[in-house]
C-alpha cells in the first residue's frame, strides 16, 4: 500500500521529549515502513523517519518564538493544515491516515483516496463536536471506547489502542522510594491531587512534567510552592530514555486525572517498566488498567483511598508486589504494543480499501 500519515506540527516526530500523538505516529510509521510499504509522514521538518518526510514547516511549531502566543500558534496550525492540503494533492497514495483532528476533514473532499481520522483528543469540546457532526459519515477510529461518548454518533470504524516500543522501557523488580507522575503539569492531569496523596501518605513524589503554555500560572500558583526538593521533587520534562529510568525506579506512578482521559500512553510506559498505576476511574483507565493486578482504580476524586492504597502497595509482601510488577510487564506485551497496533491499522486500511472498490 502507499500510505500517508499526518501528524500534528506541535512537536517533531518522533519528540525528544513530551509528545504523546507524535509517538504514536512515529511507532506506527516504522511499522508500516518495516512491512514494505511505501509510507510517507507530513510532518515538521526536523522530524526523523524512515518514512519519506514532507515537512510543513522546518521546524516543531513548539520550537517557533512566535508559538508562545496561544493565538499565534493556533494562526500556524491552519498555515500548517493548508500546506498538508498542498502536499496532499502531489502525491499519490491508497490510504490518507488523518492524525491531526478536526482541522483537516473540511478538506477531505478534495481527495481520493479514503481518509482515516484517528481522534486523538477529547471529544466534548463545543465547536470541535459541531465540527466533526459536519462529517459523520467520514472514518474514525477511537483510542478507547470511553473516548466515543461524548460523539455516539460518528462512523466509528474501530477502537484501536495506541501501542507502544516496548524494548525502549526496561524492566525493573527493584524500584527506588519514590512514587511517580508524568505528563503535562496541568489540572486535568491531577498535578496538585498527586501531591496531596504524596503529602498525606508520607511518601516521596517525582514529577516529569511538561509546563505549557497554557500551564505556566497554574504551575506558578498551584504546583510551585509546595515543591520542596526533597518529598516532593520537580524534574522537568524528560525524553524517552529518562524515561524508562524514572518510571522503572518508581513504586507506583500516581495519576488523580481530572478529566476524561482519551487514552493516556504514560499508562502503558509506566506498567511496560513494570511499574503499577494508582489512578482514578476516568476516561480511559478501566480499559488499559486492570484493577488489582497491574494497579488500582479508584472513582474519580476518591483521595482517601488513593492515600490508603499508596500507603498499602508501600507495604505489600515482595511475592505479591513482584507479581504485579511482573503483570503489568504482561499485560502491556500483550495488548499494547506497536507490533499489536500496526497490525489493527494494517488490517483495517485494506478493509476499507476492499469495501470503497466494492461501491
Amino acid at each position: 500500500m502507499r500510505i500517508v500519515q499526518i501528524a500534528p506540527f506541535e512537536e517533531r516526530v518522533p519528540p525528544l521529549k513530551y509528545g504523546g500523538i507524535e509517538l504514536v505516529v512515529y511507532n506506527l510509521t516504522e511499522e508500516l515502513v518495516k512491512r514494505d510499504h511505501k509510507v510517507y509522514l507530513i510532518s515538521s521538518g526536523d522530524s526523523k523517519s524512515s518514512a519519506e518526510i514532507l515537512p510543513v514547516f522546518p521546524k516543531s511549531i513548539r520550537k517557533l518564538p512566535q508559538a508562545q502566543d496561544m493565538k499565534m500558534r493556533d494562526a500556524l496550525k491552519f498555515i500548517g493544515v493548508g500546506r498538508v492540503v498542498e502536499l496532499l494533492k502531489k502525491i499519490n497514495v491508497d490510504i490518507i491516515h488523518n492524525h491531526l483532528g478536526w482541522r483537516l476533514l473540511p478538506f477531505s473532499h478534495l481527495f481520493k483516496a479514503p481518509i482515516i481520522t484517528t481522534l486523538h483528543g477529547p471529544l466534548n469540546i463545543k465547536y470541535q463536536k459541531a465540527v466533526y457532526g459536519n462529517f459523520k459519515k467520514y472514518f474514525y477510529v477511537s483510542i478507547s471506547n470511553n473516548q466515543r461518548r461524548p460523539l455516539p454518533s460518528l462512523n466509528y470504524v474501530k477502537t484501536i489502542y495506541n501501542g507502544i516500543d516496548i524494548k525502549e522501557f526496561q524492566f525493573n523488580d527493584k524500584p527506588k522510594n519514590y512514587f511517580a507522575f508524568l505528563g503535562r503539569m496541568s489540572p486535568e492531569k491531577g498535578a496538585k491531587e498527586a501531591i496531596k496523596v504524596a503529602k498525606r501518605a508520607g511518601v516521596k513524589l517525582k514529577m516529569a512534567a511538561k509546563i505549557d503554555v497554557v500551564d505556566k500560572d497554574y504551575f506558578k500558583k498551584e504546583i510551585k510552592p509546595v515543591i520542596d526538593g526533597k518529598q516532593i521533587r520537580f524534574i522537568g520534562e524528560i525524553g524517552t530514555k529518562e524515561k524508562s529510568n524514572f518510571l522503572r525506579n518508581a513504586i507506583a506512578l500516581l495519576s488523580p486525572i481530572q478529566w476524561e482521559e482519551p487514552f493516556g500512553l504514560y499508562f502503558i510506559e509506566s506498567m511496560t517498566c513494570g511499574t503499577p498505576v494508582i489512578a482514578f476511574k476516568r476516561g480511559s483507565v478501566p480499559e488499559i488498567i486492570k484493577d488489582g493486578a497491574t494497579g488500582f482504580i479508584y472513582k474519580a476524586n476518591d483521595i482517601n483511598s488513593m492515600i490508603k492504597t499508596v500507603k498499602k502497595i508501600s507495604q505489600m509482601p515482595g511475592k505479591e508486589y513482584l507479581e504485579m510488577r511482573y503483570n503489568c510487564r504482561e499485560h502491556v506485551e500483550k495488548n499494547f504494543t506497536a507490533e499489536i497496533m500496526a497490525n489493527e491499522y494494517e488490517a483495517l486500511y485494506y478493509k476499507i480499501l476492499k469495501n470503497e472498490k466494492k461501491t
